[in-house]
């Protein structure tokens, strides 16, 4: 999970450098909320 983060992270930047910032901007939300659920996931196989 944390790799398709990081996907769709360099994804955002690429697309922020070329100009499309609508493209930019959804896989950067995409991105934080990947990085959220891992976060999350992560946390919890620590706890159980």
């Amino acid at each position: 999970m944390l790799e398709l983060a990081l996907l769709f992270f360099v994804i955002a930047l690429i697309a922020a450098a070329l100009g499309a910032g609508g493209v930019a901007g959804v896989s950067m939300t995409i991105a934080k909320w990947l990085v959220l659920a891992f976060l999350v996931l992560a946390a919890l196989s620590l706890l159980l």
